[in-house]
């Protein structure tokens, strides 16, 4: 039914980027809150290189504007949610020894949930219109997502 993201960096592979792109195109709500101001622009710069494949895809991205959001959250059917260490980049995902608490069935869920759309009304969509790149800066994008592993 749905699944919502909070991360500070989206620095993800091109199978994470798919499956949340095929869950979107299969009616799954698929919702990421990023930072708009950032704390490190090369990574700020890697998570913008997807914006525009997953909102094709029917992602919607939102920006949290008032500053830099570092939480790390997801909820996912009302069901599961987890919050902690973890980002949605690589090296979070299979290198560090990261820590999650993971809540299943319980209020936390819906505190976890709650939580995500509060912090939502806060951002701005990101739209298709603000994805518009010069072809330098595309070029950027894929030599930064060559090296992303390491980021």
């Amino acid at each position: 039914d749905h699944i919502y993201f909070m991360t500070p960096y989206l620095i993800i592979t091109d199978e994470l980027s798919r499956a949340l792109g095929l869950a979107a195109k299969r009616g799954v709500d698929v919702r990421i809150i990023l930072p708009h101001i950032p704390d490190k622009r090369t990574a700020f710069a890697l998570a913008k290189s997807h914006y525009r494949e997953l909102l094709d895809a029917g992602v919607k991205i939102y920006e949290y504007t008032p500053g830099f959001v570092h939480g790390k959250a997801f909820v996912a059917d009302d069901v599961i949610a987890g919050v902690g260490t973890v980002n949605l980049d690589y090296r979070s995902l299979f290198l560090h020894f990261e820590c999650n608490a993971l809540f299943y069935k319980g209020s936390m869920t819906e505190t976890v949930k709650q939580d995500f759309l509060t912090t939502q009304k806060a951002c701005r969509e990101v739209k298709l219109r603000d994805t518009r790149r010069s072809p330098l800066n595309r070029l950027l994008d894929q030599l930064l997502r060559i090296i992303a592993p390491l980021m």
